[in-house]
C-alpha cells in the first residue's frame, strides 16, 4: 500500500463520513463525541481475524466490511437494543492495497446506513494477516434488555429464520469442484449470500422482547453451542426436536453435491446470525404472526425449556437422547 497511515486515515474518513446529527465530533479526532440517547447503553465488540473467520481469497473486500458491522450489530439485536455507533479498527498487511482498504470501507459504511447507526472511528495498524475488529453501540429501553438468563420450564425454545446456510456457504466456498452445480440451483447462491452478507435481526430481537422473550442471544457459533450456553446461564434443559429445525432450503438442497449432512450443519455449522429466544409458550403464534407480517421473516418452535442440565435431541419416533454442544470454539 502507497498510502501513509495518515493518509489512509483520511480516506477511510472522507468514505465512512455521516451527516448523523448526534455525532458531534467524528473521525479524526483523538475520540468521537456524541449526543446520549434516553435509553440504557449496549456495547458489544468483536473480532474477524484473516484465516480464522473469513479466508480474503473467497470474500469481496465490501463484503467483508459489511459483514464485520453487522455480526456486531446482531449482538445488540439479540439484546432488544437498537445500535446507534460503530468503532472500526483494522490491521493490514503489506500486500492490501488502497482500493481493497477503501472498499472495506465502504461496506462497513453500506451495513450502517442500513441499520441506521454512524462508524464514527478507529484505528489502523500493520500485522501478518488481515484484522478486523469492531465496537458497537446502542441502547436499549430501561430495564428492557433481554439476557441469557431468564429461560424458564414450560417456555418454548424458538428460531427466527432459517438454519445452516452460512455452514453450507462455507463448504460450497472450499467444493470447487462442485461449486458450479450447486450454483445452477435455484437457491445455490444463496448460500454464499448468507455466509458473506449475513442479516441482524433488529426488529426482530425489539419485536422479541417486546412480546415478551425471557432469554435471547443470536446464533454465531451454533444452535447446539449457543442453546447450551443460554441452557447453562439460566439454569435449565432444552429438549429439541429435530424435525422442526428449520434447515435452510438450499442446503437441503445441495447437501449430497457438498457431501455434507444438512441436519448437522443447522445444529452446529454456525454463523447463521439469526436469534434464538425462549417465550412463553401461549405467546408463540402470535409472535411469529407479528414477525412474519413486520419483517416477513419466519418464527419456529423448535422445542421446550424444563428442568435439568444440557441439551436433549428428541427424535422424529419420540426417542430421547443428549444433543452435543458442538459448533465453533474459537480455542476448541
Amino acid at each position: 500500500m502507497e498510502l501513509s497511515e495518515d493518509e489512509l486515515v483520511a480516506a477511510i474518513s472522507r468514505v465512512i463520513a455521516t451527516e448523523d446529527p448526534s455525532v458531534l465530533v467524528g473521525p479524526g479526532d483523538d475520540a468521537a463525541v456524541l449526543a446520549r440517547g434516553s435509553g440504557e447503553l449496549v456495547v458489544t465488540a468483536d473480532l474477524l481475524v484473516e484465516d480464522v473467520h473469513f479466508e480474503r481469497g473467497s470474500i469481496a473486500p465490501h463484503d467483508l466490511g459489511a459483514k464485520a458491522i453487522a455480526v456486531n450489530v446482531s449482538d445488540i439485536a439479540a439484546m432488544g437494543g437498537s445500535p446507534r455507533y460503530a468503532l472500526a479498527s483494522v490491521a493490514l498487511t503489506p500486500d492490501v492495497d488502497e482500493g481493497w482498504a477503501m472498499e472495506l470501507a465502504g461496506g462497513m459504511r453500506e451495513a450502517c446506513l442500513e441499520y441506521a447507526m454512524s462508524l464514527v472511528g478507529g484505528d489502523t495498524n500493520r500485522a501478518d494477516r488481515v484484522v478486523i475488529a469492531v465496537t458497537v453501540t446502542g441502547e436499549v429501553a430501561p430495564g428492557q434488555a433481554v439476557t441469557r438468563a431468564g429461560a424458564r420450564p414450560g417456555d418454548a425454545i424458538v428460531v427466527t429464520g432459517m438454519l445452516g446456510g452460512a455452514a453450507g456457504g462455507l463448504a460450497l466456498s472450499r467444493s470447487p469442484d462442485t461449486i458450479a452445480t450447486v450454483l445452477e440451483q435455484p437457491d445455490g447462491r444463496s448460500l454464499l449470500e448468507a455466509l458473506q452478507r449475513p442479516t441482524a435481526r433488529v426488529g426482530e430481537g425489539q419485536t422479541l422482547a417486546a412480546s415478551g422473550a425471557t432469554a435471547m442471544m443470536d446464533l454465531s457459533d451454533g444452535l447446539a453451542k449457543d442453546l447450551s450456553r443460554l441452557c447453562a446461564a439460566s439454569g435449565v434443559r432444552a429438549r429439541v426436536h429435530l424435525i422442526d429445525v428449520p434447515v435452510a432450503p438450499a442446503l437441503a438442497e445441495a447437501a449430497d453435491a457438498l457431501d455434507v449432512d444438512a441436519l448437522d450443519l443447522a445444529l452446529g455449522g454456525g454463523e447463521d446470525y439469526e436469534l434464538l429466544a425462549t417465550l412463553p409458550a401461549d405467546l408463540v403464534e402470535e409472535t411469529a404472526t407479528t414477525l412474519r407480517e413486520r419483517f416477513g421473516v419466519a418464527l419456529t418452535r423448535i422445542g421446550e425449556i424444563v428442568d435439568g442440565s444440557g441439551i436433549l435431541a428428541v427424535d422424529a419416533d419420540g426417542g430421547e437422547r443428549p444433543l452435543a454442544a458442538s459448533g465453533w470454539d474459537h480455542f476448541g
